[in-house]
């Protein structure tokens, strides 16, 4: 089994212009590969593997004009051919549209480090080919602070390590391998529901509140939308004709924007992290949660802001994979069965149940119940017998 660990880096100042140097090679040989690629298809000629593409990117290394490739680690455009290919192989299959071009200030910035050649020590990460120079002192600078010591594993196998720039902060995800659990949960499965007045109801009643509801979040989000507004004022009072001139305070404005955004995205990603380990350390046999049509509730225009910020494929992503850690069976309900309209006594299914209705009162038998308790409880039975 193999476990993704991603942590930020501490670079200094000439560290932060060697990552962007990298990323903005990994974007050249992509971008390279991929009109390369569309050229030799438009002369009706034989589809180029990426094995024959990097070896005409070598060839071209040794030019003049591209002799400034070789201060860099020949892994990071390696991989970039090899990830163009694959998505124009992708797109003759069907499954994605068209690979777009990266652009310089649209693309994330982003690039592979070689897994045989990186190395982590408790407090750092040695990346490849950083600094020609092979004096100590110099040596130094190919090392990258982490910014939590000891995350990840000294000497163990990793794959697929890339490193990426969020707009604020450089990050590295490695892939590590580990054991597989051996243990088989034994206790009553669970149902969940999730909605936009709770973010989850367990059937074991355990209620898990909307988090966007804070005090915290609330005062986070009053001040992002004055903020914006401001950045808005000032790009209408610089308008210049038709274009919009960006000043030095637009971009500090931004700047600032941009953390209060990640900040309130962290806090969001947190919980649900926090909410997901603790329904999955009960360690139930089976975990049920029913497959919502979000892009439909997104239409509700009173209904989509809500829905945006609750992060239900993020909850659903984050169950899945804590569940076949852990070996416990994750069942997806079907998007038409009525959790909420079935009765958890009778089993009558009341067809006309509006969204306002809080409080289910079933006309049969008289039962009065929570209407996502019960809908938790429904899914929980669904998983008895799936």
């Amino acid at each position: 089994m193999i476990k993704t660990i991603k942590v930020m880096l501490c670079p200094n100042n000439k560290q932060k212009t060697k990552l962007f140097a990298c990323a903005g090679l990994a974007r050249f040989a992509y971008n390279w590969a991929l009109s390369y690629e569309k050229k030799n298809y438009e002369s009706g000629n034989k589809f180029i593997s990426d094995c024959d593409l990097r070896r005409i990117f070598t060839v071209m290394k040794s030019e003049e004009e591209y002799k400034w490739l070789n201060d860099y680690s020949n892994n990071i455009p390696k991989q970039a051919v090899k990830d163009a290919v694959k998505a124009y192989l992708n797109f003759f299959k069907g499954s994605t549209e068209f690979p777009r071009f990266k652009s310089r200030r649209k693309s994330k910035p982003s690039f592979y480090a070689d897994t045989s050649k990186i190395e982590f020590t408790e407090t750092h990460v040695r990346l490849e080919k950083f600094t020609i120079s092979r004096k100590r002192n110099k040596q130094k600078f190919n090392l990258i602070k982490l910014a939590e010591p000891n995350r990840i594993p000294v000497n163990a196998k990793y794959s697929n390590p890339r490193i990426t720039f969020d707009g604020l902060h450089w990050w590295i995800s490695v892939g590590i391998e580990c054991e597989e659990s051996t243990e088989q949960p034994t206790n009553q499965g669970i149902g969940i529901d999730i909605g936009i007045k709770d973010l989850a109801i367990c059937s074991d009643k355990n209620v898990y509140r909307n988090i966007n509801k804070t005090a915290k979040v609330r005062k986070l989000k009053k001040k992002k939308r004055r903020l914006q507004r401001r950045i808005s004022k000032k790009y209408s009072k610089n308008k210049k004709g038709e274009c919009y001139c960006k000043t030095r305070s637009i971009v500090k404005s931004e700047r600032k924007l941009l953390k209060i955004t990640r900040r309130l995205t962290d806090i969001r990603h947190n919980y649900l992290h926090q909410t997901t380990s603790e329904i999955v350390s009960r360690k139930p046999k089976f975990i049920v949660l029913e497959d919502l049509n979000v892009k439909g509730m997104m239409k509700n225009r009173h209904l989509a802001n809500a829905v945006q910020e609750q992060c239900f494929y993020e909850f659903y992503r984050q169950i899945q994979y804590k569940c076949s850690w852990n070996n416990i069976e994750f069942i997806t309900a079907d998007r038409y069965y009525p959790s909420s309209k079935l009765c958890s006594c009778c089993g009558y299914v009341k067809k006309d149940l509006k969204l306002s209705e809080r409080i289910y009162v079933c006309p049969e038998c008289h039962n009065t119940i929570d209407r996502d308790y019960q809908a938790s409880v429904n899914l929980m039975r669904y998983g008895l017998t799936a």
